[in-house]
């Protein structure tokens, strides 16, 4: 069979593009690694302080450029090392370049200057030294802020996540990272002020160059070059590192099951993909979604067509239809709400729910930027019950929890409240997007601190971008790479969009939301293999008819108002899972979340008939070309332990 020869890189995350971690520094008892110019895990005897330090450059979209590299010299000494390139950013006829140097001493202190110059006028909306601070031993933590009048400030990183900028005008950032031991990171060369990046799930608060109360994007002037400078010091007696221990693998507890239970997962059905999705109603209905969100706006011409499409997928699969409603009006919401909804009885649709949103709220507003004109929500809210009465009524943002945190709507007027999320906003590596699942649960809890107990849903979510709400559009993606804010991510059609769904559906379903929507039917945020306009290499003529996370997603969809099974894992960011009890058994989800082949030994598994099926690249030819004899497959597990090879998921089956 043609897809068995699938490179392997391909099943594993759908580009050729490497992705491969970058080269360790150590100075002392600091220990970086250096990937494409930035400093990532920075570490201080093994603890993580700093999540990384780079110099980037973001186009007037927000989007990141990926510099080209040039002159790169390492060299690492005894005593410490240093590191110096050249690097060029360039697209759509503008062009900048910088030059930095990095050093580190003995003592375990960071030095970093950089110098940008544009060749050409240049438009951006960034351009300078960005420091991410993890959030694991720092969330809720004491902190020493410098500012550039030489105040200093004591006070805590946020445990909620801040709507807007946690500290402004900032020259130093100061905290304990061992006991005794303090990290201070100061800035000069311009104004920085702080974000919590746990908006947009980001795992990190990021503090960056030029304050955002300026105009944005702006246009540096060719020839005048931008010097910024960043120092990380060590101050107190640092311990010696304790000997490393060698490599155990991961340990997965399972308790007993509680009250909570798992949630509705279901799909969207995107107006442009429905005519696909009922081409492909067989492979829909096999995979049993609880629910399909639909989405209208008024402004692309959608009408009968679409709610009848919607209809039929919804009667012929048995899944719940909840539709998204853009409202256009900023006056007349009331008429057009009545309108859809004779259309959507034109169309037999049986709604179960729907979602609002004005146009002024589709779109991002910066801390103190003007909101955009809309209707007032509460009375929007009352005409949407009116021209759908009976029908469950949500509301919050169709784009990202950052928009839902800064525009707060008036919880106690819904029966939901909503937003998605995307985690190729700021960084598109594979191991930032994976990290992304670190910030999912506080953003629900700092949603829960504002819309108490009205139900919260999240999505639909994917690992590409369904809308920009930072600008024109999303990011083009024509050589199938990762990048940020794409609408196609190569890494929904490989093993790592599988094990990044289950990681998503596993965080928030501890979380307790109320329901979760996924990607898409089809298309580039889908989970069924259709022919595209663009190239999917590995896939394209093999007779592919699914992508891996079908079967996730699939699986996990059944287990809806099942009970949550406690389940521990020594090390989430290596290995999540999620439990609950099904017929008089217990089905657990484990999700590789690295590169790398992981054991797990499931404490509470053995001596116990158990048996498991395994999404990998062993599996994966079988899996995307006939997904119901794939998903019929199964193997014992012996002696409570399983392996998972890179980026695998494996449903064991525990019986009583």
């Amino acid at each position: 069979m043609a897809a068995a020869k699938t490179p392997r890189e391909l099943k594993l995350v759908g580009t050729t593009q490497p992705d491969v971690p970058g080269k360790v520094l150590k100075a002392g008892p600091t220990e970086v690694e250096l990937d494409n110019g930035q400093l990532r895990y920075l570490r201080v005897n093994g603890v993580e302080v700093l999540r990384a330090v780079s110099f980037l450059v973001r186009d007037k979209n927000w989007g990141t450029y990926v510099p080209t590299l040039s002159n790169l010299v390492v060299d690492q000494r005894k005593d410490g090392f240093s590191v110096s390139y050249h690097a060029v950013c360039a697209s759509d006829g503008q062009e900048i370049a910088f030059d930095v140097s990095i050093t580190g001493d003995a003592q375990g202190n960071i030095a970093l200057d950089g110098t940008a110059t544009p060749k050409t006028d240049f438009l951006t909306a960034r351009t300078g030294f960005v420091v991410l601070h993890p959030l694991t031993g720092v969330v809720g933590n004491k902190v020493e802020v410098e500012h550039v009048d030489g105040k200093v400030e004591k006070s805590i990183f946020p445990k909620m996540v801040n709507p807007i900028q946690p500290f402004l005008h900032i020259r130093s950032l100061t905290h304990e990272c061992l006991p005794g031991v303090k990290v201070s990171v100061r800035m000069e060369g311009d104004t920085w002020e702080m974000e919590d990046h746990r908006n947009w799930t980001d795992a990190s608060f990021k503090t960056y160059v030029r304050p955002l109360a300026l105009p944005w994007p702006y246009v540096l002037k060719a020839g005048e070059s931008v010097k910024q400078s960043i120092r990380v010091s060590l101050s107190g007696a640092v311990p010696k590192g304790a000997a490393g221990g060698g490599a155990g693998g991961v340990s997965v507890k399972l308790g007993a099951a509680g009250k909570a239970t798992m949630p509705p997962v279901g799909i969207a059905v995107p107006p442009e993909e429905i005519d696909h999705a009922v081409a492909r109603l067989d492979l829909l209905k096999a995979m049993a979604p609880n629910q399909l969100v639909g989405h209208h706006d008024p402004r692309a011409g959608h009408g009968l067509k679409e709610l009848y499409g919607l209809r039929v997928l919804s009667e012929q699969t048995g899944a719940k239809a909840v539709l998204e409603i853009v409202v256009a009006s900023l006056d007349a919401y009331g008429t057009e709400l009545k309108a859809l909804a004779k259309l959507v009885d034109q169309a037999g649709l049986k709604l179960d729910a729907i979602a609002v949103c004005p146009v002024g709220d589709l779109k991002s507003v910066l801390p103190g930027g003007e909101r955009p004109p809309a209707p007032p929500l509460e009375a929007l809210y009352a005409a949407a019950r009116e021209a759908f009465p009976g029908i469950t009524l949500g509301g919050g943002m169709f784009s990202f929890f950052t928009e839902l945190n800064r525009k707060r709507v008036p919880a106690d007027k819904l029966d939901f409240v909503m937003n998605t999320t995307c985690p190729v906003v700021h960084a598109a590596d594979d191991r930032s997007v994976m990290e992304t699942l670190e910030a999912l649960s506080h953003q629900v809890t700092t949603a829960r601190s504002f819309i108490g107990k009205t139900p919260y849903r999240i999505g639909p979510s994917a690992i590409g971008c369904r809308d920009n709400p930072h600008g024109a559009t999303y990011t083009p993606n024509p050589d199938n790479v990762r990048v940020c804010l794409p609408k196609m991510d190569p890494r929904m059609r490989g093993l790592f969009g599988a094990a990044w769904f289950t990681g998503y559906v596993a965080t928030l379903a501890r979380a307790g939301v109320s329901a979760i929507t996924l990607g898409a039917s089809t298309g580039p945020l889908g989970f069924i293999y259709r022919k595209t306009d663009y190239a999917q290499p590995g896939l394209d003529g093999t007779g592919a008819k699914v992508y891996p996370s079908y079967h996730a997603v699939s699986g996990l969809a059944r287990a809806a108002g099942a009970k949550l099974v406690a389940a521990e894992s020594s090390d989430r960011a290596t290995v999540d899972c999620i439990a609950y009890r099904a017929k008089g058994a217990t089905l657990l989800w484990l999700a590789n979340l690295t590169a790398k082949t992981q054991t797990v030994s499931i404490e509470g598994a053995d001596g116990r008939n158990a048996f498991a099926g395994s999404l990998d690249e062993g599996s994966f030819d079988r899996a995307v070309s006939d997904p119901a004899a794939f998903q019929a497959r199964h193997q014992s597990v012996e002696g409570g332990k399983v392996s998972l090879k890179a980026y695998g998921v494996t449903w064991v089956c525990i019986n009583d």
